[in-house]
């Protein structure tokens, strides 16, 4: 069996859900700590031929809380996101299907931070045809007191994971000697490059899902789930060290 491991995001870029269709399990963090900076409630799209930030605000909170102990703001608009998508992207292709499948994924009424985004994560898979199994990390025992490749060995370990598929800007973060001393083969997901007509202005790389929904439709982001590599430790160095990685 393959799986992976990630934070959820919110209607994240191409390659995440190139891996969830890549693995045999995707284990959602959900006893992980929030990070600010990172891109768990935020993304961008396309506005007037640039990109453009969206987020979900939270309440505030104390540092270290994990993401399923943050809670959606009460300022958050969803209807004005979606009425943002929709003007942003008025002219595309395939506007009307995907604010059709985006509507219920942001209108959606959690107001916890991870079921908000566990929810959206199973949506969009559901409309792409991701047949992959997702698990909360919290339901699997053993792992929580861990930190790192530490944690991750751990659950592969716990769910019967002879392969485990991490993005390929992770080259850093693992070894394979540990991996494999615990009879698990580490591998790497390299997107392909990807370049699809976006109106008439300069090609924007690596946006929100929702900007390919946009211009290609649920059938075309499909067409797309395939386009990547799998490669192992030493070629995803190499592929980093090169500058030739990602989109």
């Amino acid at each position: 069996m393959k799986a992976a491991i990630m934070q959820p995001y919110f209607l994240p870029y191409l390659g995440y859900w190139q891996l969830i269709a890549g693995v045999d399990l995707f284990v959602l963090y959900d006893d992980i700590q929030y990070t600010k900076r990172g891109w768990i409630n935020r993304n961008r799209f396309l506005r007037n031929g640039e990109a453009a930030p969206f987020t979900i605000p939270l309440r505030g909170a104390p540092d270290g809380l994990d993401v399923r102990e943050r809670w959606i703001a009460e300022t958050f608009d969803r209807a004005k996101l979606l009425r943002q998508w929709a003007g942003a992207y008025h002219g595309a292709p395939f506007l009307t299907q995907a604010m059709d499948l985006l509507s219920p994924v942001v209108m959606y009424e959690a107001s916890n931070l991870y079921e908000y985004l566990h929810h959206s994560v199973t949506a969009v898979c559901a409309s792409l045809g991701i047949s992959t199994a997702i698990k909360r990390s919290s339901s699997i025992p053993g792992s929580s007191s861990l930190r790192a490749e530490a944690r991750v060995i751990a659950v592969c370990r716990e769910v019967g994971a002879e392969t485990y598929l991490n993005p390929i800007g992770g080259t850093d973060l693992y070894q394979a000697a540990d991996f494999a001393a615990a009879g698990i083969a580490l591998r790497f997901h390299s997107m392909r490059p990807v370049h699809y007509q976006q109106g008439s202005g300069p090609w924007v790389p690596n946006l929100s899902i929702v900007d390919l929904l946009m211009f290609l439709g649920t059938d075309g982001v499909r067409a797309l789930l395939p386009q990547y590599d799998e490669l192992s430790p030493e070629m995803a160095r190499g592929l980093v060290a090169s500058g030739q990685e990602g989109n």
